[in-house]
């Protein structure tokens, strides 16, 4: 992604309402849907700058590998160990390494090669551990966002279930998540082309609006796992290495 979008996660990503609410909405789905065994072993595939780091490391004894050499620092210094050097699909490290789950959270509509990248990361999983991956929805929500933060594709649920079937999992929950918030984004989305002005790029709200903002979106963690949404900004699936 472009580097001012890249350098947001760092700046944004423990107080920006987005990732603040994803994140619980993250630690209910592993909690209701993935049965992970005492001192699971979990992978962070794409770390980023570490937000999610804290909240993986409180199912299990955590790992993560990034491929930016600045992030990987960063986030190592969360993690109080290395985050490992590694890209997806060709070279993601851990061999002969097994995982109880692996999370992969925003960074499938970055690769290319999707289907190569779940086909290899199927592989650092343990027989019946379990793969979380959250990614952007909706493809006709296509905007500058995308654009700036390098996504290559926006998924529909079935595509998503392709994917993840054609890289050989069997594949459990896929639903939507961000659908309270999903009619605000699409007036947004609307005003954009209809009136050729850009969206704006990813900022800090005031305090006021990110607290109501944060609140709307977390409030869906009580349907986490528990209630299909018929739609929303962002797509969440869980499959399982047979």
């Amino acid at each position: 992604m472009e580097a001012v979008a890249y350098h947001s996660l760092r700046d944004l990503q423990d107080r920006h309402w987005w990732f603040v609410g994803r994140r619980k909405i993250i630690s209910e789905l592993i909690r209701r849907l993935v049965a992970l065994p005492k001192r699971a072993r979990i992978l962070e595939a794409g770390c980023g700058y570490g937000g999610n780091l804290a909240m993986l490391g409180r199912f299990g004894d955590l790992d993560a590998f990034e491929y930016e050499d600045e992030a990987r620092s960063y986030a190592s210094a969360l993690l109080n160990k290395p985050v490992a050097p590694g890209f997806l699909p060709d070279n993601i490290g851990f061999a002969g390494e097994t995982f109880d789950l692996v999370a992969m959270l925003d960074v499938l509509e970055h690769i290319d090669d999707d289907v190569g990248s779940l086909r290899a990361l199927r592989e650092r999983l343990c027989q019946g551990g379990a793969i979380l991956i959250t990614v952007p929805a909706v493809p006709w929500l296509w905007s500058e966002h995308d654009e700036i933060h390098h996504h290559k594709r926006r998924y529909t649920k079935a595509g998503l279930k392709k994917v993840l079937c054609e890289a050989g999992f069997e594949v459990g929950d896929v639903s939507y998540f961000n659908t309270l918030l999903f009619p605000l984004a699409l007036a947004q989305r609307l005003v954009s082309r209809f009136s050729g002005r850009k969206l704006a790029a990813d900022a800090m709200p005031n305090r006021f609006v990110n607290g109501v903002l944060e609140r709307v979106f977390a409030f869906e963690n009580r349907l986490a796992g528990r209630i299909n949404l018929p739609i929303g900004l962002s797509l969440y699936a869980i499959a399982r290495r047979a």
